[in-house]
């Protein structure tokens, strides 16, 4: 099942993907939650009436698709998770992790599929890195590995714009990973039950067509399911939290010269199993200075 948020008509709403066609949920199920979420939180009952719904549809091509998490409650990251992204850092003085390096993005940078990003304002460092995304479904804590598939909800494509300049300079990254806009996902979430072993998908990047990324979610050095149980030692996993798994080599920091992105550049991240996302480079508006 491909679950999606999406506008239509002005009104913002949540719906499964059938082909070319959109199953509008809150017509066809119209006491589910709205907000995807919410659909989250209202666990297998609710996944269950989706799945089954047989209501009014609008042609994709018809409606306009959101992050299909708006504002998930957490977007957690992991860095330096495919050897040869970490063989290419290492130039930069990095070491493969013994543990899963953890950063996050605030959940103000969440971002549609297909709508341009951000070259901010204050940096022209600009990065891509195409990432997996996994979506828990269930409130969770010290979860073990062998169950951490019983609480992902699904999977999703994930772009994890990055500000490099702004990322090195502390420790944390958190600044330069969280420029608003800095993190389109989707087109969809995929459910388990449809994407299958999230550990053997290829994951594949370009810049203006040009092929920049490409490797395989089997070449993770901390699978999806050792995240989980890691993340889930410390904290509590709410529905709707975003992880993002960690990007493969190639990109453009790395590249001799580095090979940055700037206004105008098209950037599409597809993963095997789900789809893909693409959205183009504009310099930021200057609307986005406000106070209140």
């Amino acid at each position: 099942m491909k679950l999606v948020t999406f506008t239509h008509q002005g009104s913002t709403r949540i719906g499964v993907v059938r082909g070319e066609q959109v199953v509008d949920l809150h017509a066809a199920a119209p006491d589910l939650p709205r907000e995807m979420n919410a659909f989250l939180e209202a666990g297998d009952a609710a996944g269950e009436i989706a799945r089954l719904a047989d209501g009014p549809t609008l042609p994709l091509a018809d409606v306009h698709l959101e992050a299909p998490l708006l504002r998930p409650p957490k977007i957690l990251a992991i860095g330096v998770n495919y050897a040869d992204h970490a063989a290419e850092a290492q130039q930069g003085g990095m070491k493969i992790p013994e543990y899963p390096v953890v950063f996050n993005k605030q959940s103000t940078s969440a971002h549609p599929p297909h709508d341009p990003f951000h070259l901010p304002r204050a940096s022209q460092a600009l990065d891509y890195e195409g990432e997996l995304g996994v979506v828990i479904g269930r409130r969770c804590r010290h979860v073990p590995r062998d169950r951490a598939q019983q609480v992902i909800a699904g999977y999703t494509v994930v772009n994890d714009v990055t500000v490099r300049d702004w990322q090195l300079r502390t420790p944390t990254w958190t600044m330069g990973k969280s420029f608003d806009t800095h993190c389109p996902m989707g087109p969809w979430i995929v459910t388990p039950d449809e994407f299958g072993d999230p550990h053997g998908h290829d994951i594949k990047t370009w810049v203006n067509g040009e092929l920049r990324q490409s490797s395989n979610t089997k070449h993770l050095i901390f699978d999806c399911f050792a995240i989980i149980e890691h993340l889930s030692t410390a904290f509590t996993l709410e529905p709707g939290d975003l992880i993002a798994t960690g990007t493969p080599s190639g990109v453009g920091i790395a590249m001799k010269p580095p090979r940055l992105l700037v206004a105008g550049d098209v950037v599409r991240v597809a993963i095997d199993g789900i789809g893909e996302i693409e959205n183009a480079v504009i310099p930021e508006p200057a609307e986005t200075a406000r106070i209140g």
